[in-house]
């Protein structure tokens, strides 16, 4: 790469962002505002901020889709409409990805490939997959980062703190403040594929015996901070196996809870991006044997401590140990907690932690459907914050939060009946937090990853 970043966070290139983005976003706020002012319903103004929204490219629809599998953030009507939306940004030409990999890897790149498709496999908000080979045959699948992504990044953030400062004036009840920050961390790790490349070899390592999850190499000699090269994993959709018999499901079902737990359990970070296109299911002898895991910009790395509050809230609901539960709440970083504001918690971490406390074989949520998992406990959460609020949401708390109800979304689309309290207290056996701060300081330092603070 050229020693001067020419993609850098500029001024021009953000302030076209803002324009665009804009114009469209503060006349759907300013809508919202009258509505709030005159009493009516939220629907209008929700289809209104996904047609905005809808016209438009890149981090801007992965800020909103992050905020639609939020559960606890937005009221339901929103979250449906922003739901709708798809990351699809319209792909690069193959003259535009010529000079895109000449950019990242030298004049002269394509001899560094045995072969290399100009045409996308896939595309999505900050960039494009394309299928490759390297010199000695071996499938490899290249993601390449849309150009001036930090400057729209950076933008498209500015405009969803106006958007959050509108939401905490309108909901005294609830300080998203935290929630923003917490999007605006990940968001902009995402765009550091060089960070990605060292998340794929952290899961790498902790799911190196794990047969049943299958996580891509990555070439360090073939990526750059917007190319990351990995092997390509064959595999196909999940939603492909929905109507397989059980067995296959609850296979599938099985592989994905080790895929999420087992690297939380064992060095405290998550998968945080329960998109389905972020899996696929391989076979082995023609049957579905595991799961691929795809894409690695959306992991957060949690202190130990976190970890020790999941499990204190689990062993505080199955023993109803109040003083557990409350111990668990401050651990994450909730404040000015009472025996109201508790309650209130405890209606969602019931529902999170359910299927983990029942000891028998069980489906996650009988008779609901993937996309209202959660709607109905978060809208009992927000109707009680808005009587006995406010409460501010730790910035720790938003991607667990978010990721456990994408995982149970999986298993829903797949109908999967499993006894989960078994499998989850496989994960926690013999848990402690000072084993768990070892492990976690000798995998991230063999990925090249900063300790979390």
């Amino acid at each position: 790469m050229a020693e001067t970043d020419r993609e850098a966070n500029r001024f021009s290139a953000r302030a076209g962002r803002y324009a665009s983005v804009g114009a469209n976003v503060g006349g759907v706020a300013a809508r919202m505002a009258m509505s709030r002012l005159f009493g009516k319903e939220g629907t209008t103004s929700a289809a209104a901020l996904a047609q905005a929204l809808g016209g438009l490219k890149g981090p801007i629809m992965k800020v909103a889709q992050l905020l639609a599998t939020i559960p606890d953030l937005l009221p339901p009507e929103y979250a449906a409409e922003l739901q709708k939306l798809q990351a699809d940004a319209p792909p690069m030409g193959a003259a535009f990805v010529r000079r895109r990999m000449q950019s990242e890897l030298g004049a002269g790149w394509q001899d560094r490939f045995g072969s290399f498709d100009l045409k996308p496999a896939a595309a999505a908000s900050l960039g494009q997959v394309h299928r490759a080979t390297a010199k000695d045959g071996e499938q490899l699948a290249c993601k390449l980062q849309y150009p001036d992504m930090q400057s729209a990044v950076e933008a498209d953030l500015q405009q969803l703190e106006i958007a959050f400062a509108l939401h905490r004036r309108m909901n005294s009840w609830l300080d998203t403040r935290e929630i923003a920050k917490e999007i605006g961390a990940r968001v902009r790790e995402e765009l550091d594929y060089e960070r990605e490349a060292k998340h794929a070899s952290l899961y790498g390592e902790v799911l190196k015996d794990v047969d049943a999850v299958r996580v891509p190499r990555v070439f360090p000699d073939l990526s750059t901070k917007r190319l990351l090269t990995l092997s390509w994993l064959d595999g196909d959709k999940i939603l492909g196996f929905a109507e397989e018999p059980v067995a296959v499901r609850n296979r599938i079902a099985r592989a994905m809870f080790k895929a999420w737990w087992h690297p939380f359990s064992r060095a405290a970070v998550i998968h945080g991006d329960p998109h389905l296109g972020n899996y696929t299911v391989f076979s082995e002898g023609g049957e579905a044997a595991g799961i691929n895991l795809l894409d690695y910009g959306c992991v957060r790395i949690f202190h130990p401590r976190f970890v020790g509050g999941v499990v204190d809230l689990y062993r505080g609901l199955l023993e109803e140990d109040s003083a557990r539960i409350v111990h668990a709440y401050e651990v994450w970083g909730f404040k000015h907690l009472d025996k109201e504001k508790i309650e209130i918690l405890n209606i969602w971490a019931r529902f999170i932690y359910g299927p983990l406390l029942e000891d028998r074989t069980r489906t996650v949520a009988d008779g609901v459907k993937p996309g209202d998992y959660g709607r109905r406990q978060a809208f009992q959460v927000h109707q009680a914050l808005k009587e006995r609020g406010p409460v501010t949401v730790p910035q720790e708390f938003v991607f667990m939060d978010r990721a456990a109800v994408g995982l149970g979304a999986v298993f829903l689309h797949l109908r999967s009946e499993l006894n989960y309290h078994r499998l989850f207290e496989a994960e926690i056996e013999h848990f402690s937090l000072d084993k768990l701060g070892v492990r976690q300081d000798q995998i991230l330092a063999q990925a090249g990853l900063p300790k979390p603070a």
